[in-house]
């Protein structure tokens, strides 16, 4: 008989040898509390600081969030009741999508029901359109986009990461007439670094290329309405297809894209994923709408996020901890070894009370493990200077390396 417990007990094994195996951390966020919450651990519960969440802006905790969310329960009940195609399209998500489209002066949007799920419909749907197509990846692409284009089947050419030199080689000996996609990402969420996107733009319209920016980790926190690296960088009309998350800056959860009405209409007319799963809830959708309209008008707020980053890093170098090089919001500190990246984020929660979550392979190549740091506007000085204390005593404790 084949032992098939086994051979997850097997794989499971594979990954704790590797020095990776994922845990859990049991959290509670507390309301108006962010960047605080309730950790519940062998010995009981107790209070946090949570040094690593996406919520990057802590709209999830936002009034305007949570009344909106609240209203809308009240009005309409707690789930949307189908799928888009058959009853689950509510007003909410009508007016949502006009939002978005409006955030990144696009004709339409479409929502989906996470970042992951839009990504990887899209792309593979893109594949199955395009007779032909040649889909150019940037190497550091998030796994849903690299899961998209395997879906769709198309061929596909991985170019170096943010290498303008390297994407136009591979352009150059494509035919003019091939339809081609050019996928890449504004911020890079492991790295903190940006993609020269106007340079991009412009290979694109060399080579007759259509242009997929995935932009999660940049909507809601840059760009004069938070539209994202694009729309800071002024070319937001250049790329054909915006993606982006509800779940981060904004706070709650989805995803979605936005670009011509006549691309949005030929996703959801053939994207399985978008077809047939059921809708968002409208009460997600409804939190999601208020901080989106929240955000556009939140340009102190944004530039507080990019002051606490900018502060964090300077502290970080000034402790001589091992801080990586980044221009974005996004903090990396190296420490270069699965085994001792846990027990830093261990030693971190267990004697000083901050959680870290450790960023190990497959998620960053092996020996670049790190520990991803999150600033957000809510961490004060004084949270910023418990955490520089506890990581000089973690680093001394375990011995760690300083220079990255």
């Amino acid at each position: 008989m084949f032992d098939y417990q086994g051979n997850f007990q097997t794989a499971v094994a594979a990954v704790r040898n590797e020095g990776r195996y994922r845990v859990f951390a049991d959290i509670e966020r507390t309301r108006g509390n962010f960047p605080c919450a309730t950790y519940y651990s062998g010995d009981g519960p107790r209070e946090i600081t949570v040094w690593c969440s996406n919520d990057y802006l802590g709209m999830g905790q936002h009034p305007d969030v949570t009344d909106a969310m609240r209203t809308a329960i009240d009005k309409v009940g707690a789930g949307a009741g189908g799928t888009r195609n058959i009853a689950g399209t509510t007003h909410f998500h009508v007016l949502l999508e006009h939002e978005l489209a409006e955030l990144h002066s696009k004709e339409a949007a479409l929502l989906f029901t996470s970042g992951y799920v839009s990504n990887e419909a899209t792309l593979s749907t893109i594949s199955h359109i395009l007779n032909d197509c040649v889909i150019l990846s940037d190497e550091l692409n998030h796994a849903s986009m690299i899961e998209g284009i395997r879906s769709g089947r198309s061929a596909k050419l991985i170019w170096r990461h943010n290498d303008l030199e390297h994407l136009e080689e591979l352009l150059r000996e494509l035919p003019l007439d091939r339809p081609k996609v050019i996928a890449f990402e504004s911020v890079y969420s492991m790295d903190g670094d940006i993609a020269p996107i106007l340079e991009i733009c412009d290979l694109a319209d060399k080579y007759n290329a259509f242009t997929y920016l995935d932009e999660v980790h940049a909507v809601g926190l840059y760009g004069a309405e938070g539209g994202g690296i694009a729309q800071r960088d002024g070319v937001s009309d250049r790329i054909d297809v915006i993606e982006g998350t509800l779940g981060k800056a904004f706070g709650v959860m989805g995803g979605y894209i936005a670009s011509t009405s006549a691309f949005v209409d030929a996703i959801r007319s053939y994207a399985s994923g978008f077809i047939f799963t059921t809708a968002l809830s409208p009460v997600l959708v409804a939190g999601a709408l208020a901080s989106v309209r929240h955000l556009r008008q939140a340009r102190e707020l944004r530039e507080r996020h990019q002051e606490r980053a900018a502060t964090l890093k300077t502290m970080l170098g000034a402790a001589g901890l091992p801080v990586m090089p980044s221009v974005s919001h996004i903090v990396p500190l190296h420490v270069g070894d699965p085994v001792r990246c846990k027990a830093v984020t261990d030693f971190l929660l267990e004697r000083h009370d901050i959680y870290v979550q450790p960023i190990n392979y497959p998620t960053v190549p092996k020996g670049t493990e790190r520990l991803r740091l999150t600033p957000s506007p809510l961490h004060t000085d004084d949270h910023i200077a418990a955490l520089i204390d506890a990581l000089n005593e973690a680093w001394a404790v375990l011995r760690l390396q300083r220079a990255a």
